[in-house]
């Protein structure tokens, strides 16, 4: 790409960013606040509807012929090659994403939702065809593979571009909205799905000209986010960006509280990855419930994390609160372990109705941990490297999210050769979070 095409937005971006930040409008009256929240808001609910559409359908595949009517859960699967592009592409997105202007990398990266989505109604139009028969599988999974790849280019620039149009003292309640308003369209997403599922069985091709219809408007949303300048525009791109470049290697290695939060991060995901398939498993497998009403266990744990996300943010005023976060982190840890609770006529001793409602309260915890970290992780890193310290932290989450298909898949095996019913899974989860409940303390940070 020349620089003379670009020079008429880099001329726009540095009167923007000479503006003092005093002269900003206040964050709820911010046009480019909103634009920046719709995007983030259609864009998670397009990933979360396609997603869980496919859970649903991976979660009892009937095994090839001689297999007796059995069933095999390859949610796994799923999981594994949505992850798989971010620890491939995050590095180069995080480039990027410093590089040039974030504006301009995330309306890139919702004009090629557009084409993936397309190409997803061509995938379950092969569904409706032929079933759900290996190659089928394959196709499908291979579209989650191409709409992770969207989401890895998309996720430096709208974390990143926060920090560079808004003061930083509106940090905490604007991350709190968005996170808010993200795990809303989760809830909606996620619950559209189930209802889609039961509603059109196969012609699910439907529901992909629908999320083809929310990837345009999407893109049109994040063309009313502001210019910014590139915060580095004379990076040059080296390999090792691909991974985690020299420089926040050398960051990292000389700030141990940013350091730790990273690894909390990675443990957060690598934990909040297993217990979506783990609800589809004990709704289906487990309860014996139809789509709709395991999408709703789904989208309930969202709209817990909605207020716990909300929560945090009025809480912290400024401050990153470090109660708020452990108080979170022993939350999570104790709803998991009643969600592994057995008893009853299903071996789960909490049922459909109590599921509900612990796991409404183990995703306002989630939501009360996760708001202060993302919040320091944002703040923390200087101006320069804070575009690649959000790509580090996607590449890092991410590589925990694809240990967690393995980790889930094995879990899985473990309870089959013991016997054991499908909510054990929530206590391998448990386990996994006990360590950041027991050792991780944050510290109290003004941002203001």
């Amino acid at each position: 790409m020349d620089r003379p095409a670009e020079e008429p937005e880099t001329a726009h971006e540095t009167a923007a960013g000479d503006s003092s930040m005093n002269a900003q409008p206040k964050l709820y009256g911010d046009r480019s606040f909103w634009g920046i929240t719709g995007t983030q808001f259609l864009g998670a609910f397009n990933d979360n509807l396609y997603k869980q559409l496919l859970l649903l359908l991976l979660v009892a595949v009937p095994v090839a012929a001689g297999g007796q009517g059995k069933t095999r859960d390859l949610q796994w699967l799923g999981l594994l090659l949505f992850s798989l592009p971010f620890i491939l592409f995050s590095g180069y997105a995080g480039y990027l994403s410093d590089r040039w202007s974030k504006r301009r990398v995330i309306v890139a990266a919702k004009v090629t939702e557009i084409v993936i989505m397309a190409v997803g109604v061509a995938g379950f139009f092969w569904y409706a065809q032929s079933g759900l028969v290996p190659v089928v599988v394959v196709a499908l999974c291979g579209i989650l593979f191409l709409m992770g790849g969207q989401s890895a280019f998309f996720g430096p620039g709208k974390y990143g571009i926060l920090p560079e149009m808004l003061r930083e003292r509106d940090l905490p309640a604007a991350n709190g909205l968005v996170l808010m308003t993200t795990f809303l369209a989760i809830i909606f997403g996620s619950a559209v799905a189930g209802v889609l599922m039961d509603w059109w069985g196969g012609r699910l091709w439907l529901a992909g000209l629908m999320c083809v219809g929310i990837a345009g408007l999407g893109t049109a949303t994040s063309l009313a986010v502001r210019r910014v300048r590139p915060s580095a525009p004379q990076l040059r791109f080296q390999w090792e960006m691909v991974a985690i470049p020299r420089d926040m290697r050398r960051l990292l290695a000389q700030d141990e509280p940013l350091r730790r939060a990273l690894i909390v991060s990675i443990v957060f995901w690598l934990t909040a990855a297993i217990v979506q398939p783990a609800v589809n498993a004990l709704g289906i497998l487990q309860l014996g419930l139809d789509n709709q009403k395991t999408s709703f266990l789904v989208t309930i744990i969202s709209f817990g994390i909605a207020m716990g996300s909300a929560i945090a943010g009025a809480v912290a005023r400024g401050r990153m609160r470090a109660p708020v976060q452990r108080v979170g982190a022993w939350g999570m840890v104790a709803f998991l372990v009643l969600m592994a609770a057995r008893g009853g006529p299903n071996d789960h001793l909490l049922g459909y109705w109590g599921s509900l409602a612990v796991l409404c309260v183990l995703g306002m915890f989630t939501g009360m941990f996760a708001v202060p970290l993302q919040v320091f992780l944002q703040a923390r890193p200087p101006e320069g490297l804070k575009g690649r310290m959000i790509a580090t932290q996607n590449l890092l989450n991410w590589i925990g999210i694809f240990a967690s298909s393995g980790i889930y898949w094995a879990g899985a095996a473990f309870l089959r050769w013991q016997q054991w019913p499908e909510n054990g899974m929530f206590a391998l989860a448990a386990l996994l979070m006990l360590p950041v409940a027991l050792c991780y303390r944050p510290e109290a940070n003004t941002v203001a």
